[in-house]
């Protein structure tokens, strides 16, 4: 029960600060990435403080063996540059230009984010459900 309340608090808390930083508005998050036009710098505020928040969170994580609530921490991850991550961050940039959502948001929007919000939601639940498979077939090129 505890840890369903803290979900959801984490949530809204999450939901309520894209609202707030304007990252749920496509129309700024193409802005921000429009450097070479009508560039936005606004969303360097997001990305400064999301980073500095969670650069805190795991310097202090680093002394914890369990959550708050018990759960264990998750490992680590390789700080090492593989094909995965390259071809991940590249579709998600792609993506999240051409869309101007990025999961998040996406699902935050879809209060008001009309037809456009849901299909874009559609599209990504069903990239999600093939992009194991497309792993797989990456990963055998890659080791070819």
């Amino acid at each position: 029960m505890l840890r369903n309340l803290f979900s959801a608090l984490s949530g809204g808390l999450f939901g309520a600060g894209l609202l707030v930083s304007g990252m749920v508005d496509t129309t700024k998050v193409q802005g921000w990435l429009d450097v070479f036009g009508a560039w936005d710098p606004t969303l360097a505020f997001v990305l400064a403080g999301a980073v500095g928040v969670m650069a805190l969170a795991w310097a202090v994580a680093r002394h914890w063996q369990a959550g708050l609530l018990g759960s264990p921490l998750p490992d680590r991850t390789d700080p090492r540059l593989g094909h995965n991550l390259v071809l991940g961050s590249v579709l998600f940039g792609a993506g999240w230009g051409l869309a101007g959502l990025c999961p998040g948001p996406a699902v935050a929007s879809i209060a008001f984010g009309g037809w456009g919000g849901a299909l874009f939601l559609a599209a990504m639940i069903a990239g999600m459900y093939v992009a194991p498979a497309v792993r797989v077939q990456v990963d055998r090129l890659a080791a070819a």
